[in-house]
């Protein structure tokens, strides 16, 4: 049977506005409404996750333009089907020198690796079981994901010894801790090393998201995953964050790598990246090495912005990376924050819930070591003067 055309083609759509408008009325009156804006040029903007400026780096963007020259403006297809190339691999064989792993994996972006290589780790439960997953109360939303369809044991944020007595009282054959080593909205960082052997002495797998650490912290900038020597097997990260580019890697052995290859089904079915983000990449991993000094200019803009909060009786929480948040509370409040510092010059976005706990909306400082002097003074003369 053939159905019957739609009289009015216009009434689908109203049908569906009709459902969603109380829904978006609803997000207006609890002051969470979101709208994508443009962001007027001449702002001084620390609110993005450029930490080492190298998004406008003349070496990245002129390796990421020669690798769209040789292999064109997109990938073709996925990379189990023509979406490789010899250069793709030897890229990710570099990554994984700097990661201090065997190999590595490379996917278009940190939301689509998370959500599709946490379910992969997943299917290595001996049959007939389901394996317990350990989080951090804070995790990122794309772990949350990865998880669907399963119980998360939540431990408090960043508490070992809540985490110690959850996996004494839940035994298993396939356990995984699930953290980030920088956390995205508080930019404090995890105990890495006392983590990984917390996990080691009960026989759990840590999973560990380097999202935010990456190129900012530990040696070289390699992250914190390696300050716990060998024991985090599963180590994942962002290249759009300090790296300057766009993507996200996840590193571990030969045989994790060669695990996701053939059950990961965000890296089956989806097309490669575009060549220009491995070019940006290339180049990144040639620079991040030798930018201690950037790092160091990071540490000092950062500690002199929670100074400044926390003389003006804001909480900036357990913050001591490049990420600072200034608590408000009230959602009103910190929007109209956000506004008089958009008037005074600068780009500071406010984050609410559900993004944070209800009670802590905040404004995000995300600190570059690209910013300047006057710029910094900028930003801490506006604080004194707005907040």
């Amino acid at each position: 049977m053939v159905a019957a055309p739609v009289e009015d083609p216009t009434h689908a759509h109203d049908a569906l506005d009709a459902l969603i408008v109380p829904q978006l009325d609803a997000l207006r009156a609890k002051q969470r409404w979101r709208s994508v804006r443009a962001h007027a040029p001449g702002l001084i903007d620390v609110a993005g996750n450029d930490y080492l400026g190298l998004s406008r780096h003349p070496e990245l963007i002129a390796r990421a333009c020669a690798w769209a020259q040789r292999h064109g403006a997109g990938s073709r297809a996925s990379r189990l089907v023509s979406g490789t190339s010899a250069e793709l691999l030897a890229l990710e064989a570099r990554l994984a020198t700097f990661k201090g792993t065997e190999a590595a994996l490379l996917f278009a972006s940190g939301y689509q690796l998370n959500s599709s290589v946490l379910p992969a780790l997943f299917r290595l439960a001996p049959t007939g079981s389901t394996p317990l997953i350990f989080t951090d109360k804070l995790n990122h939303a794309s772990m949350h994901a990865g998880c669907t369809g399963l119980a998360q044991i939540r431990f408090r944020h960043n508490d070992l010894a809540h985490l110690d007595e959850l996996l004494q009282a839940h035994p298993g054959p396939l356990r995984f801790v699930i953290t980030e080593s920088v956390f995205s909205m508080d930019g404090d960082r995890a105990d890495v090393p006392a983590l990984a052997a917390l996990a080691a002495r009960h026989g759990a797998f840590v999973y560990l998201d380097e999202a935010h650490a990456t190129g900012v912290l530990g040696p070289q900038g390699r992250g914190l995953a390696c300050t716990a020597g060998h024991a985090v097997p599963i180590v994942m990260g962002t290249l759009g964050k300090a790296l300057g580019g766009a993507g996200a890697y996840v590193a571990g052995s030969r045989m994790l790598i060669d695990w996701l290859i053939n059950r990961c089904a965000g890296f089956i079915y989806s097309t490669a990246p575009a060549p220009a983000s491995f070019g940006a990449l290339d180049a990144a991993l040639d620079l991040v090495p030798g930018m201690d000094a950037e790092r160091t200019r990071l540490v000092q803009i950062s500690d002199a912005l929670r100074t400044c909060l926390r003389e003006r009786g804001i909480d900036t929480l357990q913050s001591s990376t490049q990420i600072v948040p200034a608590v408000l509370g009230d959602e009103a409040a910190t929007l109209a924050a956000a506004e008089r510092l958009r008037e005074a010059g600068l780009l500071a976005i406010a984050i609410r819930p559900p993004t944070v706990p209800t009670g802590s909306a905040r404004l995000r400082f995300a600190l570059s070591a690209a910013l300047s002097d006057a710029q910094v003074e900028c930003l801490l003369s506006s604080v004194r003067n707005c907040l």
